[in-house]
């Protein structure tokens, strides 16, 4: 996506430039949720083949992330969306919501899941994603049920 100045691209997630990203979105996964609970996966961790890393910038400056792992040949993940929060407010986080779902549609995916959190922080990302189109799923993939977990899914066409 290039909307101008506001610009989504697939990156790698170890650019120069993405540190605070990354600082702010682990300190906000530590914030009020249990060590546990946390499903975030470090940094390098989203260095890897079967995993496509997006970043948001804004006059070249890196304000979001998200990226889609696929975990099954029809079943993507969405990991580490984080819009910061100086930059909440105006539309990013649905720009880059919107561009992991058009990139899993894109790359034969029928279904696009979701974990995310129960606590008041995750409120506005529950509700971006119920806006979407995602509806509440039992765990998929490796996950197991957790109190302090939310899990989500939505179609991307075909036969769902």
């Amino acid at each position: 996506m290039d909307g101008g100045d506001l610009v989504i691209r697939r990156e790698s997630p170890l650019g120069g430039d993405l540190a605070l990203l990354f600082q702010r979105h682990t300190a906000d996964m530590h914030a009020d949720t249990p060590p546990e609970s946390i499903h975030m996966l470090p940094r390098a961790a989203l260095d890897t083949p079967e995993i496509a890393f997006f970043v948001l910038r804004e006059g070249g400056v890196p304000l979001g992330m998200g990226a889609v792992k696929r975990i099954a040949a029809d079943h993507g993940e969405i990991k580490s969306m984080h819009v910061l929060a100086e930059a909440r407010g105006r539309g990013h986080s649905r720009c880059m919501l919107q561009a992991l779902i058009d990139h899993a549609r894109s790359e034969g995916m029928a279904r696009l899941s979701l974990e995310t959190g129960v606590q008041p922080t995750f409120i506005a990302a529950r509700g971006l994603y119920l806006r979407a189109g995602f509806v509440e799923c039992p765990p998929f993939g490796d996950y197991r049920h957790d109190p302090n977990s939310v899990y989500m899914t939505i179609g991307l066409g075909g036969s769902d």
